[in-house]
């Protein structure tokens, strides 16, 4: 979301007993490109144990950010959430265990959900990599800007710097194409942003033909991982507008912080529940 408004629609539904290619149904069902499926369990008090599953129409994922950040606006509004009282959980996906948090908006129906995604991989593309992917985004030598990298938080994608804004909203990909490159590089899909101002502030755009999703309104772990390249380069707080180009507008944020560990990233944006459906 931004401003209140926009965002990335997303299905949250209670764990039940479905079978994968039911819960592939349900986000064509509710007309969004993700759902994910929440299985609450006790813990500690006042931090309870989430599971956490994650299907597009295409399959299953291992991770996804708006996904999750929707599940815990899901989660504080029925635990009762309120007055700015946080709401935390222990949040479980794909053997990951990873705190997450949500804070009300004071007089505004949404909050404010973050969670720790967890470490990234980067690594420099093959030339093969770039040979496919780049004709098929339309990213042509003039607009493409120093700094394309593999990256990965669950699975790989390319990260694709362009040298202005105007650049990224002006990409018509060939799907297809673009569709066909991924399932031969194993990519989840190409998340295209512009050069960040000195204060980290950046639009980007997110193309995943390949798990049926041509275009992400917003995507959050890509937002991740761009926060982790861009921490090398002196940059620790980003800001990342996404949706425009499809009417949606939304704005993820991502903070990276030293630790003995290594990179620590805290990925957030704005959500709230919008309304509720019984499904057949």
């Amino acid at each position: 979301m931004r401003g209140g408004g926009g965002g990335s629609p997303t299905a949250v539904m209670d764990e039940a007993p479905l079978s994968d290619d039911e819960r592939c149904r349900v986000p064509v069902l509710m007309g969004t490109s993700h759902a994910v499926f929440v299985s609450v369990s006790e813990g500690r008090p006042g931090d309870p144990s989430v599971s956490l599953r994650f299907f597009t129409a295409e399959g299953e994922l291992p991770a996804c950010g708006h996904g999750t950040v929707a599940a815990l606006a899901f989660l504080a509004e029925r635990a009762g959430s309120a007055g700015g009282e946080e709401y935390r959980a222990t949040l479980h996906a794909a053997g990951r265990v990873f705190d997450g948090w949500s804070v009300p908006v004071r007089e505004e129906p949404y909050v404010m959900a973050a969670f720790e995604p967890g470490p990234v991989d980067l690594r420099e593309p093959t030339p093969i990599e770039c040979d496919l992917v780049l004709p098929a985004l339309g990213v042509t030598p003039d607009v493409l800007a120093p700094g394309i990298r593999v990256a990965s938080v669950g699975r790989s994608r390319l990260l694709v710097p362009v040298a202005t804004r105007s650049a990224l909203a002006a990409l018509d990909p060939d799907f297809e194409r673009l569709r066909a490159a991924c399932d031969r590089l194993g990519l989840l899909g190409c998340y295209v942003h512009s050069v960040p101002t000195p204060t980290g502030s950046l639009a980007a755009r997110m193309f995943a033909p390949s798990i049926g999703v041509p275009e992400d309104v917003a995507n959050a772990n890509s937002t991740a991982c761009l926060a982790a390249h861009l921490a090398g380069q002196g940059i620790t707080d980003i800001a990342v507008d996404m949706g425009d180009s499809l009417g949606s507008p939304s704005t993820i944020t991502a903070t990276v912080q030293q630790s003995p560990s290594g990179p620590l990233i805290h990925l957030g944006g704005a959500a709230k529940v919008v309304r509720t459906v019984r499904l057949p």
